[in-house]
């Protein structure tokens, strides 16, 4: 079962938070019908909304991160709710690269570095929270480290890893980030800094190991507690009243004009497989009900 799994360490100068994400993973690539390069950034993308998504203290909240590099796979949309649910988007799933010489998926490549990585916070307020800084390499991981630290001040690290077999399905996909808290001592970063530079590749961990094996290894040294641990999934939240809702927003008389062609129309949800269809008698409905409000 996914989950994220939450805990602290160094007399509660070190927090962290390590993501199983396998399944989800799976889902979201299987739905976008992702290359292996694609799912790797996809993948990865996932990952990070959903640690983060899940340390919001808001019930309702939601985090979206947007990823745009100027590469051949376009932009990368990652949405997670309060819980760490997430879903999400590659505008080009189809891109391939070749590996590169170390033979790993050239994500960067994919993504390209030239851009930005945009967090926006939702916890209900009249605008949302929006924090930007410029991609790194296009790998994720070292952009959302240098997000937190840049834009939210917090010391971090972040690892995220997919691990994508020869029949492209996924073998192993997950994450963690490391903060540490004000105060931390010098022999605290040396320490931490030596134990994330000697880890064994962490796809590989979450594959033989499992995620307990990730704190075991970046938190070697220290005495670690569990204190959270959350099942998340994937989890898309589009219905057919939530795309009727959109389709009112079309202009009145573009709408009429949907409806003199006498054509049933069909909505793809962009993060989701489902197909919402509406035959001429709803469009009009949705017509009148425009006229009325």
């Amino acid at each position: 079962m996914d989950k994220i799994i939450r805990a602290t360490a160094g007399d509660g100068f070190i927090k962290m938070a390590v993501i199983n994400a396998k399944d989800l993973v799976q889902r979201a690539c299987d739905i976008h019908s992702c290359s292996p390069t694609a799912s790797a950034a996809l993948g990865r993308t996932l990952c990070a909304a959903s640690l983060l998504g899940n340390a919001m203290k808001e019930e309702n909240a939601s985090l979206t991160i947007r990823i745009n590099g100027g590469g051949p796979i376009g932009g990368i949309v990652a949405v997670s709710d309060a819980e760490g649910c997430v879903r999400g988007y590659v505008e080009d799933p189809s891109v391939d690269l070749p590996l590169r010489q170390d033979g790993k998926l050239d994500v960067g490549a994919a993504v390209g570095h030239d851009g930005m990585l945009t967090v926006s916070r939702d916890i209900g307020l009249r605008e949302p929270y929006i924090g930007s800084t410029e991609l790194v390499s296009g790998e994720i991981a070292e952009d959302i480290t240098a997000y937190l630290l840049e834009s939210e001040q917090i010391p971090s690290a972040c690892a995220l890893g997919v691990l994508v077999d020869t029949d492209r399905s996924i073998k192993a996909a997950g994450g963690f980030i490391v903060q540490l808290m004000p105060g931390a001592s010098d022999d605290i970063i040396s320490k931490l800094e030596e134990n994330i530079f000697y880890m064994d590749q962490l796809t590989t961990i979450l594959d033989e190991d499992g995620v307990e094996e990730v704190f075991s290894q970046v938190l070697k040294g220290f005495e670690h507690h569990i204190v959270e641990e959350y099942p998340v999934l994937y989890r898309c939240y589009c219905s057919r009243d939530r795309v009727a809702q959109a389709l009112s927003v079309i202009d009145r008389k573009d709408l009429e004009e949907i409806i003199a062609e006498g054509n049933p129309i069909s909505v793809k949800c962009q993060f989701c497989d489902a197909v919402y269809s509406f035959e001429n008698s709803d469009l009009r409905a949705i017509l009148e009900d425009k006229k009325i409000n």
